[in-house]
């Protein structure tokens, strides 16, 4: 048994049945959107099969794959887990567990401005891995935003069959489109309805909510320079590090397309932050003692 479960059905390119504002927030690290969608999500499906738990059943919830930032959906993930397991608790079954499907591959290109074709062929050499021994036995429920093109879903769908996992799953989704005539495209467009630039990203992440994910990151790091270091200026030391360390992470200070701002990130942290002086310090000096053992 796998089944697909959607909350909202998207059928019309111009009226959505959720609201596409808080939607575009979310995807740019709105918390509070987050928290909704994911408890949302959770009566959705328990309303759907909450019938079918059992004492016997041990549910596992994988958020869709990431390497070491989150995705958006990771953070509706959190909420939606803490709805199920409150029902699961007040109904005498076991808490559902959380595990990852952890990715070994990331890229700067938009996804949500793809189409079907070009998505597969972005995706198809990355590399997945899942804990098979852990996994054995326990029906799973694979979670993410929005379901476009159905390629990550076949992604897991093969990861599965590769790890020769048979379990019963569920692919759940905020939201799926349903109607084939719309181009896949309409992502970018619920991805970008509300924030759009680095002015209307200001206004989310200056929420206390705020949480960082790989698109707001990208979107940071690959802004006009300008613009980007004035955004920076207001931002709290926490804050940088925080995005540095996110850089850092998914090897986006590697990228040719991000190097320059997030350059000027480590620049600024090393004037601002003494931790970040004194590795600074410690690796200039190691390069000086070096180089003058070569002159002896």
């Amino acid at each position: 048994m796998k089944d697909v479960y959607a909350l909202h059905k998207i059928v019309d390119d111009a009226h959505f049945p959720f609201d596409p504002a808080a939607y575009s927030r979310f995807k740019f690290g709105d918390g509070a959107a987050a928290e909704a969608f994911g408890a949302a999500l959770a009566a959705g499906f328990i309303a759907a099969y909450g019938h079918r738990f059992s004492e016997n059943d041990q549910l596992v919830v994988l958020p869709s794959p990431y390497t070491s930032i989150p995705t958006a959906s990771y953070h509706m993930t959190v909420a939606f887990t803490k709805v199920l397991n409150r029902y699961l608790c007040m109904n005498g079954y076991n808490p559902a567990e959380s595990t990852k499907i952890h990715r070994f591959k990331t890229y700067s290109i938009d996804y949500g401005a793809l189409d079907m074709e070009s998505r597969k062929a972005l995706i198809i050499n990355d590399k997945y891995h899942l804990d098979k021994d852990f996994l054995s036995g326990k029906t799973l429920i694979c979670t993410d935003d929005i379901r476009i093109t159905g390629s990550h879903e076949l992604i897991i769908r093969n990861l599965l069959q590769q790890y020769e996992l048979s379990n019963n799953a569920y692919f759940l989704y905020y939201a799926q489109l349903e109607n084939n005539s719309i181009h896949p495209n309409i992502e970018n467009k619920l991805n970008y309805y509300s924030v759009h630039s680095l002015r209307s990203l200001e206004a989310v992440i200056s929420s206390s909510s705020f949480r960082f994910n790989t698109r707001v990151v990208k979107y940071l790091l690959n802004a006009p320079a300008e613009e980007y270091q004035q955004l920076l200026m207001k931002q709290t030391p926490d804050f940088l590090e925080e995005l540095a360390d996110c850089c850092i992470g998914n090897n986006y200070y590697q990228m040719e397309e991000y190097r320059k701002n997030a350059t000027f990130l480590f620049d600024h942290l090393q004037k601002i932050i003494p931790s970040w002086q004194s590795i600074c310090k410690k690796e200039k000096e190691q390069i000086s003692n070096y180089q003058n053992s070569l002159s002896v």
